[in-house]
């Protein structure tokens, strides 16, 4: 894999690389599919990462990092999604909750909420997509009344990731119907227990410890110190949290390319580097090396001063579809194997909403166009 092996950054790598083989069990690597959905060892991973300092590498100690740089931090990541380190319990809680409570956040939330988040003592759904707004977030539809001293929450949110066992929501209604779509929306965080809320899960095809939920709303009371920003300012908590979660999209594929990547090599270990795989396999490979360059190079622009740089847009696009690709190459390969195979057979199905979670690649390319390219809608 290409590594950006800046000043400091091969030695930050190198650390949390040794850490991170020390705390795995011996047999990770030969049972990986089972430890992958061991949620005991996944927790004591989040929390073990916490108190080392490599969980979140560049923030302070006190908040489960080492005060790295971003480019020492975001080596950190690249080799835990190549190794791969376990997947956390409730990875939105810490990738795009922790970020908006520590951007956003008033004091009192920040102290009642950031630390509990970021250990995973506290589960956090994201209320955003709707039945007729999945991935145009501005077109929602979700009311938060303003009374007194609360708001009076009504509507539905859908494909709400593990809202059934979360504690808290970070949900986006729309605050003033008379202002632009963009403008009239607040973020607010909710209590999933309380009272006017109905949590229902959706069936899923597919094996793991990840549901889908939908959420109802009916005339729910949410206390107005739980709004998170400024009031009709949701759309920049909004924004700030899909950039946030494209990044954590990015590596999260990245790990799934990994491990697809690392089976197919095994299977066409020998192949005639002429043949089809093996022509395939290589253009994957070169494919994850520039998703990583990107990622470096998305990096560099925004510490540059650019605040949605062109290819931190891209990064989600291009890794949603190598994972389609490096496991769907991995099943052709393998042939009559693939049926029974549960890794193949499980990574294959999990691979199909890669390019629909998080905004759908459509939805992707016309961002790309519209913002980087300059074309008209």
């Amino acid at each position: 894999m290409v590594v950006y092996e800046h000043a400091g950054v091969k030695e930050a790598r190198e650390e949390f690389s040794r850490w991170l083989a020390d705390f795995l069990p011996s047999d990770y690597d030969e049972r990986f599919h089972q430890y992958r959905w061991d949620a005991k060892l996944r927790r004591e991973y989040q929390l073990a990462a916490f108190d080392s300092g490599w969980l979140m590498p560049e923030w302070p100690p006190e908040l489960g990092g080492k005060g790295l740089t971003p480019f020492e931090a975001m080596a950190v990541r690249i080799e835990a999604a190549s190794r791969p380190a376990p997947k956390l319990l409730n990875i939105q809680g810490l990738n795009m909750v922790a970020r908006a409570l520590r951007a956003h956040g008033t004091a009192e939330q920040v102290s009642k909420y950031l630390i509990g988040t970021i250990r995973g003592d506290q589960l956090w759904a994201i209320g955003m997509s709707e039945p007729g707004s999945g991935s145009d977030l501005a077109s929602l539809t979700t009311t938060a009344e303003l009374d007194g001293s609360s708001f009076i929450v009504t509507g539905q949110k859908i494909w709400t990731s593990d809202a059934h066992r979360a504690d808290y929501c970070t949900l986006y209604c729309r605050t003033d119907r008379e202002r632009p779509k963009h403008a009239g929306i607040s973020a607010i965080i909710v209590e999933l227990s309380t009272p006017g809320i109905d949590i229902r899960p959706i069936k899923m095809a597919s094996q793991g410890d990840e549901v889908f939920c939908e959420v109802f709303f009916d005339q729910a009371i949410v206390p107005l110190e739980n709004l998170l920003g400024s009031l009709n300012g949701g759309w920049e908590v909004a924004l700030r949290s899909l950039r946030d979660e494209r990044h954590m999209i990015w590596t999260m594929n990245l790990s799934e390319i990994e491990r697809g990547l690392t089976r197919l090599r095994e299977l066409l270990a020998g192949e005639d580097p002429s043949s089809h795989f093996a022509l395939e396999l290589a253009r994957c490979v070169a494919k994850r090396d520039a998703l990583c360059l990107t990622g470096y190079r998305a990096l560099e622009r925004e510490l540059s001063g650019t605040a949605d740089p062109p290819e931190g847009l891209m990064l989600k696009l291009i890794s949603s579809e190598l994972v389609q690709q490096t496991w769907g190459l991995l099943r052709d390969a393998a042939g009559p194997l693939a049926p029974v195979d549960a890794e193949i057979v499980q990574e294959s199905i999990e691979a199909l909403g890669a390019t629909i979670y998080g905004g759908t690649s459509e939805i992707q390319r016309n961002i790309i166009a519209e913002r980087v390219l300059g074309l008209p809608r």
